[in-house]
């Protein structure tokens, strides 16, 4: 079976009903991708959750070791983690109940799209989730 990622209207709509993302592989160094990315969707209004077990905080917000950490709910996994190490990462993102799992620009794996897809999230692969929000909600969130 091939992957498929969702149509930009459905992106938009995963967007639009989302407000806190956990940052998986989110590196507390400015000049890193991951940093400059989660920067840009938390001044667009969303919670950042960092989740990086070498780091107390990152932009302002607790950082947590695991996603089974985080004390919330979280709408979106964003992960910044080679592919070979994201399949973990999926069943974690099922095992906390969140809605979608976002492997970033450059970043695929099928074993984790088919682990995150059978729990039932939404899944989206090499996109980049600060690229996706700037053209499908160039305004913001109409609910922010």
């Amino acid at each position: 079976m091939t992957f498929v990622n969702p149509s930009r209207d459905d992106i938009k709509i995963i967007l639009e009903q989302s407000d806190v993302i956990a940052v998986v592989g989110l590196s507390d160094k400015p000049d890193r991708t991951s940093y400059m990315v989660s920067e840009a969707m938390q001044a667009k209004g969303y919670k950042i959750v960092p989740v990086n077990p070498n780091a107390d905080e990152i932009l302002g917000e607790k950082s947590y070791k695991t996603l089974a950490d985080i004390p919330f709910k979280v709408d979106i996994v964003n992960v910044f983690r080679r592919p070979e190490h994201t399949p973990p990462v999926a069943e974690e993102a099922v095992a906390i109940g969140a809605k979608t799992l976002w492997l970033q620009l450059g970043i695929a794996n099928d074993e984790a799209a088919a682990t995150a897809a059978a729990g039932g999230l939404h899944v989206i692969m090499d996109r980049c989730i600060k690229v996706e929000d700037s053209i499908l909600l160039p305004a913001g969130k109409s609910n922010r």
